[in-house]
């Protein structure tokens, strides 16, 4: 269920990120190798996080992802091994929250791209994903929320 669209504007955040470009199906093996990286290497620089977790892409391609996987940090990381220090965008967005398990977010998205163009705004490049409250929070998937946000002109 995808909660109605808003329009946001978005400051820049400084994260702690790892980049990654693999396949669209390999995304499951590697996205909890980076997460523990990155908190790893944020416990060890003694920072906390400063939001949920997300995945800022580069790219909008259904094949290949191009993305980082982070957290929003109060001060810089120091870049250790995959981590780098990076930064969430400060961008005019359309925001909305998805309710659901992460299978049903490509349906999400696309239910939120056509909302965009039939409101009359142009999409910008990139996009990125908060995930408010997902398998931690408990079992029930329709209780997840991840945000999505997608710059526009």
């Amino acid at each position: 269920m995808l909660e109605s669209p808003q329009l946001a504007q978005t400051t820049e955040q400084l994260s702690a990120a790892v980049r990654l470009t693999v396949p669209r199906d390999h995304i499951k093996q590697v996205m909890h190798p980076a997460i523990q990286e990155v908190m790893a290497t944020l416990a060890g620089q003694g920072i906390a996080p400063a939001g949920p977790l997300f995945t800022l892409h580069f790219s909008i391609d259904p094949a290949v992802f191009d993305l980082e996987v982070g957290v929003p940090v109060t001060r810089e990381v120091k870049a250790s091994g995959r981590v780098k220090p990076g930064r969430l965008p400060a961008a005019k967005v359309i925001r909305a929250v998805y309710r659901g398990p992460y299978e049903g977010l490509a349906a999400a998205w696309k239910e939120l791209m056509e909302w965009i163009r039939s409101n009359g705004h142009t999409p910008g490049a990139g996009a990125w994903e908060s995930y408010v409250a997902g398998p931690e929070s408990g079992p029930d998937p329709a209780q997840w929320r991840t945000e999505l946000n997608r710059p526009v002109m």
